[in-house]
């Protein structure tokens, strides 16, 4: 079993589970159908390729909210290309300065060749939306024989930005919230959400239900890495003791 860890990270994101008419809404994370559809596009697999795209949507998936950032809403107007004439003004949102990170556990020999996938993309990736790239590339890196995939999300380091690691400046540990995929006994406790890819074909775009678990883990927050304080006068201050 292996693990595939990616960051995610930009001046925007849009992980949207749903539209409706003019208003496209966010989740406050990102969504399984939106990652696994990133590392789709990474491998080349074309929309409309649902054979290729099963083996993807079987790998569990878990995402860690290193640093939540804020919503914005932004109003959107277009013109109809032909016409000129006006589309209804529409609303969309977007998580603004959130840093997540993500990761899918399964087959060895098919998050090895994703992970190849995403060094060398064949679609550039995107944070939900193609508006939204990201800061800076998405793969964390490969975790061959992971005991599993909440292992990882508990020894990835905090990838938070340096303003935000500010604000938690004397903190030895942090606290994270994960959102994972439920394992067969964990029902009861489970949410659901309409996240599971089918098909990504444009004329019919298809999502199961899936079920989310919220858990937490603890990672060194930045006092843990602090050299320890010294001061030279210490020891005269002993010596005149």
């Amino acid at each position: 079993m292996s693990v595939l860890s990616l960051r995610l990270a930009g001046p925007l994101q849009s992980w949207g589970a749903s539209a409706r008419f003019t208003r496209r809404t966010t989740e406050s994370a990102p969504t399984k159908s939106a990652v696994i559809g990133l590392l789709a596009a990474a491998a080349g697999i074309e929309r409309g390729d649902d054979a290729s795209l099963e083996p993807l949507a079987t790998l569990r998936f878990g995402v860690r909210i290193d640093q939540p950032g804020s919503r914005v809403r932004d109003f959107q107007t277009a013109h109809h290309g032909a016409s000129g004439k006006s589309m209804p003004l529409s609303e969309r949102f977007y998580l603004a300065d959130a840093v997540f990170v993500a990761a899918v556990e399964g087959d060895a020999t098919l998050l090895s060749g994703l992970h190849a996938a995403l060094r060398n993309p064949v679609y550039a990736p995107f944070l939900g939306r193609r508006s939204c790239p990201p800061a800076q590339p998405v793969d964390l890196g490969l975790h061959d024989g992971a005991t599993s995939l909440m292992d990882v999300l508990g020894e990835v380091p905090w990838q938070a930005s340096n303003w935000y690691r500010r604000q938690h400046s004397e903190r030895t540990d942090i606290e994270l919230t994960v959102l994972r995929e439920a394992r067969n006994d964990e029902g009861e406790f489970a949410d659901t959400l309409r996240d599971q890819p089918v098909s990504y074909a444009a004329e019919h775009r298809r999502h199961a239900l899936r079920t989310v678990v919220s858990d937490t883990v603890r990672v060194p927050g930045p006092s843990s890495r602090r050299l320890p304080r010294h001061d030279p006068f210490d020891a005269l201050q002993e010596g005149n003791a």
